[in-house]
């Protein structure tokens, strides 16, 4: 039992870790003016991309395959189809929701009469939408198992998406403080923006112990979902301009990273 309370709080800890750091982000709107410069925004943007990566691989992919072959599935199939469907879903979400990315100034999605501020928010919120449901889906696996060590590989999950959430907090409340907003607001969207990780992890947790016989492929979804994000939005506005090394150096040491947290920690 004390076992069960114990990675019962290890879950509440790391979803609420992912929300707060993003949080802690959105608050440099109260310390900064200016939006963060292209250089620090390639780093960000490929630290990202390589904590998302590798926890693909890592912390989902690997533990679809590990739990379809110990039920007697071919563990290729699950995850390269959920894998596929998860970018597939993201594809089409993508092509629904209007939405705006920080250096654009042509909008996705359907047409809509949205304020242009609403539509960055919505760009960094679909975003988030696979990094909240791959952590609940981790934490899920991990206390359907009560495994210490599923437990703390789902934590390593959520310390290395939490660590490029502050970054992407700034990334939206600074842009929408330049754009006109007061602070406070800036605040509140950048804010809001994180808000769907605990609520896409908390309906991760609920899939993982209702729909056990089907977690494989929930968890290469989330996987492909991930992947569709890194390398439609993160690493081609990382490699933008000159110097786009310096993003490419960030996303491997991202990467190695988010494998040590999850290696170590697994």
């Amino acid at each position: 039992m004390l076992l069960s309370i114990s990675n019962g709080w290890m879950a509440t800890l790391g979803i609420a870790f992912i929300f707060i750091m993003t949080t802690a982000g959105a608050a440099m709107v109260f310390f900064f003016k200016q939006a963060m410069g292209d250089l620090f925004k390639r780093i960000f943007l490929g630290f990202a991309a390589g904590v998302m990566i590798a926890a693909s691989v890592w912390s989902l992919l690997i533990p679809a395959i590990d739990e379809a072959e110990a039920t007697g599935i071919p563990g290729w199939i699950p995850a390269a189809v959920g894998f596929l469907a998860g970018g597939l879903f993201l594809l089409l979400i993508d092509n629904l929701i209007p939405h705006l990315h920080l250096d654009s100034d042509k909008p996705e999605g359907l047409r809509a009469s949205w304020k242009r501020t609403t539509m960055l928010v919505f760009a960094v919120t679909l975003h988030n939408i696979p990094e909240g449901l791959a952590v609940g889906l981790a934490f899920g696996f991990a206390l359907k198992g009560g495994n210490p060590a599923l437990v703390a590989s789902a934590m390593g999950l959520a310390i290395g998406i939490g660590l490029q959430n502050f970054p992407e907090g700034a990334a939206i409340s600074l842009p929408l403080k330049q754009e006109g907003m007061k602070s406070p607001k800036a605040f509140l969207m950048g804010t809001l923006s994180g808000a769907v990780e605990p609520v896409f992890a908390a309906i991760g947790i609920i899939l993982a112990s209702q729909l056990t016989a089907i977690m494989p492929w929930f968890l290469a979804f989330a996987a492909g979902a991930m992947i569709y994000v890194v390398v439609e939005e993160l690493i081609p506005e990382a490699q933008l301009g000159s110097h786009s090394n310096v993003g490419t150096i960030a996303l491997m040491i991202g990467f190695v990273i988010m494998m040590i947290l999850d290696v170590a920690l697994g």
